[in-house]
């Protein structure tokens, strides 16, 4: 089954508490994952950041909108406990939603506190209008998802800027990306092959700072909607054979499946559109940064200090 989102983790923390113990995050994990019969990839999997897997993620964000309405306290850090208010909810027999949870005012001010630096539209429409049930992701996963959508715009817009160029301004544009990336560092490290006669070779990069190992560039400034075959890597790995260096092939369009079969097989690193636009955003190459949000976290190491003295 899909991993469940926040909201569907309400009842399941507040039966694991049920026993009116203190339980560490760490000790509901496992046992509320065998409940939802997740498996052992589902557990595993990690948001976008990798900083967090999924599940705990999602768990953490429903132990503190279940605390926020009052249902469950942590008595110190890292450790919950179900209360008086908790025990009642399961009692009752009802569904543990967000609707349930905006029964308690402590619930409702936290989602109508107004956010540093954003204008809200109307403040009794955010009072009246906490997050529903069909808001499913956790602030981190939103965050992601927000960024994730707007750095896929960036690539199109990329892409057609790249568009623009020559084709043999675009060999000295990959070129350029790949010192960007560390390759070619030294002096003259990168250099373009003359454009006509190049026999299928249109750079040349280092891998290493001292030159030992050489990267044969081809790069092919191609509509987006053309396929590279496999014809197109077999020419290419026919250019470079015995001279003792690696392939990458870059092209503003795709692969078919066959080339990318075939230049697995040959040790040829394919780039196509999409992951050059990826590749530019990665190493702020053609990019600026507009904003900067930072997301912080509790410095539990601060705090253990002042907890052993």
């Amino acid at each position: 089954m899909p991993i469940p989102k926040y909201n569907e983790f309400y009842g399941a923390v507040l039966n694991f508490l049920s026993d009116g113990l203190e339980h560490t995050s760490r000790e509901m994990i496992g046992p509320i994952s065998d409940a939802f019969s997740l498996t052992v990839e589902e557990r595993a999997e990690k948001l976008p950041s990798q900083t967090q897997t999924v599940v705990s993620n999602r768990i953490g964000w429903a132990r503190t909108y279940l605390k926020k309405a009052g249902l469950i306290v942590s008595p110190k850090r890292g450790v919950f406990a179900i209360t008086d208010r908790g025990r009642s909810a399961l009692a009752s027999g009802e569904t543990i939603t967000n609707d349930y949870l905006s029964r308690f005012d402590s619930f409702k001010d936290f989602f109508s506190r107004p956010v540093a630096g954003v204008e809200t539209a109307k403040q009794d429409e955010n009072q009246n209008h906490v997050d529903s049930d069909a808001k499913r992701s956790t602030p981190d996963e939103a965050l992601a998802q927000a960024l994730s959508q707007i750095n896929e715009q960036l690539s199109d817009d990329l892409l057609d800027e790249i568009m623009k160029i020559s084709d043999q301004a675009f060999e000295q544009f990959v070129l350029d990306l790949m010192t960007s990336m560390g390759y070619g560092s030294v002096d003259n490290a990168t250099q373009v092959t003359p454009f006509a006669g190049d026999e299928g070779i249109d750079g040349i990069i280092m891998e290493d700072k001292l030159g030992f190992d050489l990267i044969y560039v081809q790069a092919k400034h191609y509509a987006p909607d053309h396929t590279v075959g496999r014809p197109d890597i077999q020419a290419f790995v026919g250019a470079i054979a015995g001279r003792d260096g690696k392939g990458l092939f870059v092209t503003t369009s795709k692969f078919s499946k066959q080339a990318r079969e075939y230049a697995e097989r040959q040790h040829i690193v394919l780039i196509d559109g999409q992951r050059l636009a990826e590749l530019m955003i990665e190493h702020d190459f053609g990019v600026s940064t507009r904003k900067v949000y930072k997301v912080k976290t509790v410095d539990t190491d601060l705090f253990n200090g002042y907890l052993e003295e």
